[in-house]
């Protein structure tokens, strides 16, 4: 029996997994996403198009690779349908390629109301949701209201629809939140005809037959470590397990067939939304960074804040997930500056610290900053690892010596041919 192997994002979201899946996909037969729904925005560049994927596992775009969208997975049939289409234009054969959980549950556009309702009811304290229903979607998930995919094909499916949409009708007379229905059900049920025609499969079993017959998987997450429900910078966090222990839950997967764990991050940091993010940088290196880096959400278009790489941040979500090989995403970004910073611990009340306090919100953590001098080198042109400058290399050094965890894969731009390889040491 093979062992899965898992990628997922070590910051806040946005660290380029689109691009490393596709980068991978080659040496993967299934791609399966395990937790979060259409908030995730997955962007692939090749051949000179940009290709942003929300739902739908990045392997797609590759022959003889199968992609499984999970049972941890939440699903807006008209986002769904949308993206189909668009692949369908391009050729992509969807109906061989992809294969949908049936325990995959259903977000409804009550549900997206119910997002918007209680995202306007928090009023200065809003936690920054990018109004896609999916927490609604998971709260009735976990309180065992939710419709789910092997739900659509039922005949008593319009009956249950009905029943939830009379429920959620209850909360949002509560919230005062004025809608009409009408404007969002006709295309849902157009998408959930489209759902009707994919093939769905109960993904624990076909995963782990897959795997006792020698298949390679890789599980895809989405978001990033720091957003997990429970580990993250809770309550500005997403509503699913973004973390390793989130592909075991999302897919039916044994901790003990877990293989690799390949966290991805930034060379620098993102966020988008409300939250603590103790190395945001509010001057106009910040707002170079965004400018250079094209800083801007890939689901919502909201401009993400931008600030210097956190240590204490990368090495406690490099804990949680058990990392076995790092990928450092946009080193071309940091080409010109005089001076990068990194932060190594934090001054917390007065006391120097690499841990993260569980009262992350407050302003009382100062990042503690290394210097490193920075390098004037072009980096979208370089194809050999061994061409990179001194400084970037240095750079490489010392969060491999910080983390105790080898970087494997350096991104120096977009494309999937701007992919270095850096050969695998025991650090």
């Amino acid at each position: 029996m093979t062992k899965a192997d898992v990628l997922l994002g070590l910051q806040w979201g946005d660290e380029g997994k689109g691009k490393i899946v596709d980068v991978l996909t080659p040496n993967y037969q299934i791609v399966a996403r395990f937790q979060g729904g259409p908030n995730a925005g997955h962007t692939l560049e090749f051949n000179g198009i940009k290709h942003v994927l929300h739902t739908i596992p990045s392997g797609i775009f590759h022959e003889g690779c199968i992609n499984i969208v999970g049972n941890g997975v939440v699903i807006d049939p008209i986002i769904f349908k949308k993206e189909i289409d668009a692949l369908i234009k391009m050729g992509v054969n969807v109906k061989e390629k992809l294969k949908i959980s049936r325990k995959a549950h259903l977000i409804l556009p009550t549900h997206k109301l119910l997002d918007a309702a209680s995202e306007a009811s928090k009023g200065n304290d809003k936690i920054g949701s990018t109004l896609k229903g999916i927490g609604p979607t998971y709260m009735d998930k976990t309180g065992r209201n939710g419709l789910r995919i092997g739900d659509i094909t039922k005949p008593d499916f319009r009956k249950k629809y009905d029943f939830l949409v009379a429920k959620h009708a209850q909360l949002l007379e509560f919230h005062k939140f004025s809608y009409n229905l009408a404007d969002f059900e006709n295309d849902w049920f157009e998408g959930i005809e489209v759902l009707k025609s994919l093939d769905h499969v109960d993904s624990e079993y076909y995963i782990n037959d897959a795997l006792i017959n020698k298949k390679t998987v890789l599980a895809e997450g989405a978001q990033g470590s720091l957003l997990d429900i429970d580990f993250g910078s809770y309550p500005f966090v997403t509503s699913s397990n973004t973390i390793t222990a989130g592909a075991c839950t999302g897919l039916g997967i044994a901790p003990t067939r877990i293989g690799e764990v390949i966290g991805i991050f930034k060379a620098y940091c993102t966020r988008v939304g409300s939250g603590p993010f103790p190395t945001e940088l509010f001057d106009n290196t910040g707002e170079e960074l965004r400018r250079i880096g094209r800083e801007f959400g890939a689901t919502t278009g909201r401009p993400r804040r931008c600030g210097w790489l956190d240590l204490p941040a990368l090495k406690y979500a490099a804990m949680l997930n058990g990392v076995t090989q790092l990928m450092m995403m946009k080193s071309d970004v940091l080409s010109g500056f005089e001076t990068i910073k990194v932060c190594t611990h934090y001054n917390y009340n007065g006391k120097t610290t690499d841990i993260i306090p569980y009262d992350s919100i407050g302003e009382n953590i100062i990042p503690v900053y290394k210097e490193f001098k920075g390098w004037k080198n072009d980096l979208t042109q370089i194809e050999n690892i061994e061409e990179i400058p001194e400084e970037l290399n240095n750079y490489i050094k010392f969060i491999e010596d910080q983390l105790g965890i080898p970087v494997v894969i350096v991104s120096v731009g977009p494309d999937r041919k701007q992919t270095l390889k850096r050969e695998r040491v025991t650090v």
